[in-house]
């Protein structure tokens, strides 16, 4: 027998031949560097569009514009080094959406991945032949239902793609707290639930609308596992953070590395929804009711109470993306604590391919 291949992930009349979207990590985890990388080995590399511009002189005083000039030099530079396929995730929560979204859709973005709240209206943002493709993150087939139903009705059109988060995902996540550990919560419950709804909006859709299964999704088996459950592609983040090509600080990466299994836990952010993260000192000093004092100038996230917030989680993930994890944390994935060392992101690809033909054999 030969070897056995990955199946493209085709996404309208985008194909991926590496079926492997690389998750958005906000607040300058992933942006350019990191996204033309994986683009191009055949993915779709993913700059987050969130917290972008962070680094901009003028954030403080002209938010929106400064976010909006971070996100289109980061999607410019990405396209002058890979013609691969390029995404922007987009949190539904972020109070500058519409703008960020308008950005990446006149930079004629490939995909624009969308989640944190469920994107009722992102259609509305593109224009008649536009070739951005949508793919909003839900997390059950209920709302992929409401939301193709929504979209169909309003705008006449399905989503390109439908990426199915599960629990056991970096960062913030689409659960409550309660339920993250429910055995019906689990991706390889959720994918083919999502599959099932999306199927009955494909002949109005008049096309197939693949799924995307993100969540924990680490190895080659991984990938083969939920192509049988019915994906057609996984979103992974977790693994393309040691590498090389990462935008994140050295010792951003190191605490990926030194993580232990146990390290991994739930944490309460200040935007009112639980997250992944790797827990340290700072995290500890939270949770003992300490209070990092702090002006907001933005509100950059809706749901943020940043009036009682014991600390301002966008500052918090600035100073862990540059390495000082004594003011920040990182946030990770469940399987933040298999990564082994610092490898390129071609070797990373190389190392898929392996594990996705040996659990095929």
């Amino acid at each position: 027998m030969g070897k056995r291949e990955f199946s493209p992930l085709r996404i309208g009349d985008w194909v991926a031949t590496l079926p492997v979207i690389q998750g958005g990590m906000g607040v300058g985890i992933s942006l350019s560097s990191l996204a033309s990388a994986v683009a191009d080995e055949g993915g779709v590399g993913t700059i987050a569009a969130v917290g972008i511009g962070m680094g901009e002189p003028d954030v403080y005083t002209n938010f929106i514009e400064a976010n909006v000039r971070a996100l289109k030099r980061e999607i410019r530079k990405a396209r002058e080094r890979t013609r691969g396929l390029l995404a922007v995730n987009v949190m539904v929560a972020m109070t500058n959406y519409a703008q960020m979204v308008r950005a990446a859709v006149e930079e004629k973005i490939d995909l624009i991945l969308s989640g944190a709240g469920l994107p009722l209206d992102l259609p509305k943002y593109l224009d008649s032949g536009c070739r951005t493709r949508l793919a909003p993150i839900v997390s059950s087939g209920r709302a992929a239902t409401i939301l193709c139903k929504r979209w169909l009705e309003r705008f006449g059109r399905a989503p390109d793609a439908i990426v199915v988060e599960g629990p056991l995902a970096g960062g913030h996540l689409g659960f409550k707290p309660e339920d993250l550990t429910q055995p019906s919560n689990a991706l390889e419950i959720l994918v083919p639930e999502v599959v099932d709804a999306v199927r009955a909006f494909e002949d109005r859709a008049e096309r197939p609308i693949p799924v995307v299964a993100a969540g924990g999704v680490y190895s080659g088996g991984d990938i083969l596992k939920f192509e049988r459950l019915g994906a057609s592609g996984v979103q992974m983040a977790t693994r393309f953070v040691t590498t090389h090509e990462c935008d994140a600080a050295p010792a951003f990466k190191e605490a990926y590395l030194n993580a232990r299994e146990g390290d991994i836990g739930i944490i309460q952010s200040p935007v009112g929804l639980p997250g992944r993260a790797i827990r340290n000192a700072f995290l500890d000093s939270v949770e003992a009711g300490e209070k990092s004092p702090f002006k907001c100038p933005y509100h950059c996230i809706t749901t943020c109470d940043y009036k009682t917030a014991p600390y301002c989680i966008a500052l918090a993930l600035v100073n862990a993306q540059k390495g000082n994890l004594r003011s920040g944390f990182a946030f990770a994935g469940a399987n933040a604590f298999r990564a082994q060392g610092i490898l390129s992101v071609r070797q990373i690809v190389e190392a898929l391919r392996r594990e996705y033909e040996e659990a095929a054999s």
